[in-house]
């Protein structure tokens, strides 16, 4: 079954369209909302709940991507999730890949500076189709994605230095590439 054929099936409010949802991409959306909060019980809620916030959000809506839109609702919800999960009160485990990116896309001098939020994505997408399709990937995996290293370094046959250092030198042409466009 095809995006556009779960989506009539939302249109018409057919229960079938979330079995055929989670037929198609429900085993990439566990992997995501797993790979972010860490915990299977977690990821398995966050995906029920992107279920029924697409099933509210279509129609009026009709994502040029279902599968994209997906994982961005599954993403989002499980970066809440794991931020409710890791407030100091709570846990102070590990942080996110993301903090990795914190030196760069510091929040507060972006806010100082009058830097939207939609503004520095448009800047990091056009840094992104700059580079090579393996340093997109890896980007996108690591940050996006949050993978950890270890898998990472299982399917690239990379070591974790190796990786890491990729990543540094990546990290530090996107610092240069904002820094030459004013926003950082």
């Amino acid at each position: 079954m095809s995006d556009n054929d779960i989506i009539r099936l939302l249109e018409e409010r057919s229960e079938e369209a979330i079995s055929a949802l989670s037929s198609l991409y429900g085993s990439l959306l566990l992997s995501l909302a797993h790979s972010v909060t860490g915990n299977r019980e977690d990821a398995e809620e966050c995906v029920n709940d992107a279920y029924l916030a697409i099933w509210n959000a279509i129609p009026p809506l009709r994502p040029d991507s279902l599968k994209a839109y997906a994982c961005r609702i599954v993403r989002n919800l499980s970066l809440k999730r794991y931020e409710y999960n890791h407030a100091e009160k709570r846990n102070s485990a590990e942080p996110l890949c993301y903090e990795e990116l914190e030196e760069i896309l510091s929040t507060e001098q972006a806010v100082e500076e009058g830097i939207e939020a939609e503004e520095l994505v448009k800047y990091i997408e056009q840094f992104l189709e700059r580079q090579s399709g393996f340093k997109q990937q890896l980007f996108i995996r690591r940050y996006w994605c949050n993978e950890s290293y270890e898998m990472l370094c299982a399917e690239t046959g990379f070591s974790e230095g190796a990786l890491r250092t990729r990543l540094a030198r990546i990290r530090k042409e996107l610092k240069k590439y904002l820094k030459k466009r004013g926003l950082i």
